[in-house]
């Protein structure tokens, strides 16, 4: 899956010397959630520094830069744009100076009532720098009548609806605060004496964390000198999970939602294999975020798995592409296959999901052209037709291939001998908590008024 795009990564880190090194490594183990922009803001318990660019992780800090930014309390994020908008304007984490002193906030989500929040505090004579939602809730903060911060967060959090995990810094506390139906993962580690936070436990991995628990939905902690982290309950658990974590978004290495990502993404594979056998020569993946579902279609079905397709980890941005001839070469770029090794074989080829199709047909091609016998399109996911509405950079409904299509006319689109999607029953069947997941962009069941 190419089209569709996870918002972004958030890290905290409490109680750790040069919390922004260790921040840095945890935004750099979850680079693959945002690409687009990142940013720091430390607090030395005095001030809070706020870092943010476009770019790379790698790109933006340096060794310089990171010796500036003292202290023991760090918020991070890294960001996917959202077309059309300026990175650098939307980058997070967003700061401000208020009644209480300063405050910087990082947020993976989206608020389903942002238009709504955002025009009601224009009416009351707020003024916005940016188009983020996140920055909703720094007015909320600074216009509320609550003496303590917690408070004031608390406050903020009862007026906004949808999909967040948040990190709040202050400039002696960290905050950390999930949505009640818990769409976006956050997750609490011990290291050293003091805290991390992270949107995936690859963070805690890469900084020697130690994984405690994951927060839970309705649920605020907050990390405060000398105390033990605590914990508030401000609205009921109601879990749903984005399912999407597990299929595409997350790294594979990760342990989400109480399950292994590796874990669950063959178990996609082996479904889509036992709801739809065939015979074939060779299971193939589309490089690298469906190599685990591939591997579970091999092991079930007795189909040798073979890298047939290689992916070129070092292309650049294009950024003018003025000629359709340029622009058709951009899968060539990225994807190559082996000639020699899929010529005149019958391959099945699994990919993640499919949202306009357009990467699809280009792969299938690339394998035609490359002279395939046969090439049937496995997709580990059901038929993506809504959009999501909770942290996802989807397309518009009439862009998505199968709320147009039907899947025997995608097929023909694909120029593919066959095509099969994973049904929705068999993806609730790898998951163990089956009815904590949101499944919204398959069956358009929204839990907030859209």
């Amino acid at each position: 899956m190419r089209d569709l795009k996870e918002k972004c990564a958030v890290v905290g880190v409490f109680g750790v010397k040069s919390a922004a090194k260790i921040a840095y490594l945890g935004l750099y183990a979850m680079q693959h959630r945002g690409q687009e922009a990142t940013g720091l803001s430390v607090s030395d318990g005095e001030k809070i520094s706020t870092i943010k660019n476009r770019g790379l992780v790698s790109m933006v800090y340096d060794e310089p830069m990171m010796e500036k930014l003292d202290g023991e309390i760090a918020i991070g994020h890294n960001r996917y744009s959202t077309a059309g908008e300026d990175s650098i304007l939307d980058a997070q984490p967003v700061y401000a100076r208020y009644s209480l002193g300063e405050i910087a906030i990082a947020h993976n989500g989206n608020f389903t009532n942002a238009l709504e929040v955002r025009k009601a505090l224009i009416d009351d004579g707020a003024i916005f720098g940016s188009s983020m939602d996140t920055e909703n809730l720094i007015h909320l903060i600074a216009k509320s009548k609550e003496s303590l911060l917690r408070l004031r967060i608390l406050d903020a959090l009862q007026q906004v609806e949808g999909a967040y995990s948040l990190l709040f810094l202050s400039r002696t506390k960290l905050f950390a605060a999930r949505d009640p139906n818990g769409f976006r993962p956050l997750s609490i580690a011990k290291i050293g004496d003091g805290y991390m936070v992270a949107s995936e436990t690859c963070a805690f991995d890469l900084a020697s964390a130690t994984f405690e628990r994951d927060i839970e939905p309705g649920e605020m902690v907050i990390f405060e000198n000398g105390k033990k982290p605590e914990s508030i309950r401000f609205a009921k658990s109601d879990p749903k999970h984005c399912i999407f974590e597990h299929v595409y978004f997350a790294r594979p290495d990760s342990f989400l939602f109480g399950e292994s990502v590796y874990a669950v993404r063959k178990e996609l594979g082996r479904f889509l294999w036992e709801e739809d056998p065939i015979d074939a020569d060779m299971v193939i993946p589309v490089p690298d975020s469906s190599i685990p579902h591939a591997i579970g279609y091999s092991q079930a079905s007795g189909l040798p798995f073979e890298l047939g397709i290689i992916r070129n980890h070092y292309i650049g941005r294009t950024f003018i592409e003025p000629l359709q001839e340029i622009r058709d070469l951009k899968v060539k770029k990225k994807l190559s296959p082996i000639k020699e090794l899929i010529h005149g074989k019958r391959l099945v080829i699994v990919d993640d999901s499919i949202v306009r199709g357009t990467t699809s047909k280009k792969i299938v091609s690339l394998l035609k052209e490359a002279g395939a016998k046969e090439v049937h399109m496995r997709i580990a996911s059901p038929a993506i037709t809504f959009p999501c509405y909770y942290g996802i950079d989807t397309p518009h409904q009439n862009e998505l291939i199968s709320h147009r299509m039907a899947s025997d006319e995608i097929r023909a689109y694909l120029k593919a001998d066959s095509l099969r999607f994973l049904s929705i029953e068999a993806l609730k069947k790898s998951v163990q908590n089956r009815g904590n997941f949101c499944l919204s962009c398959f069956d358009g069941r929204y839990f907030h008024n859209i």
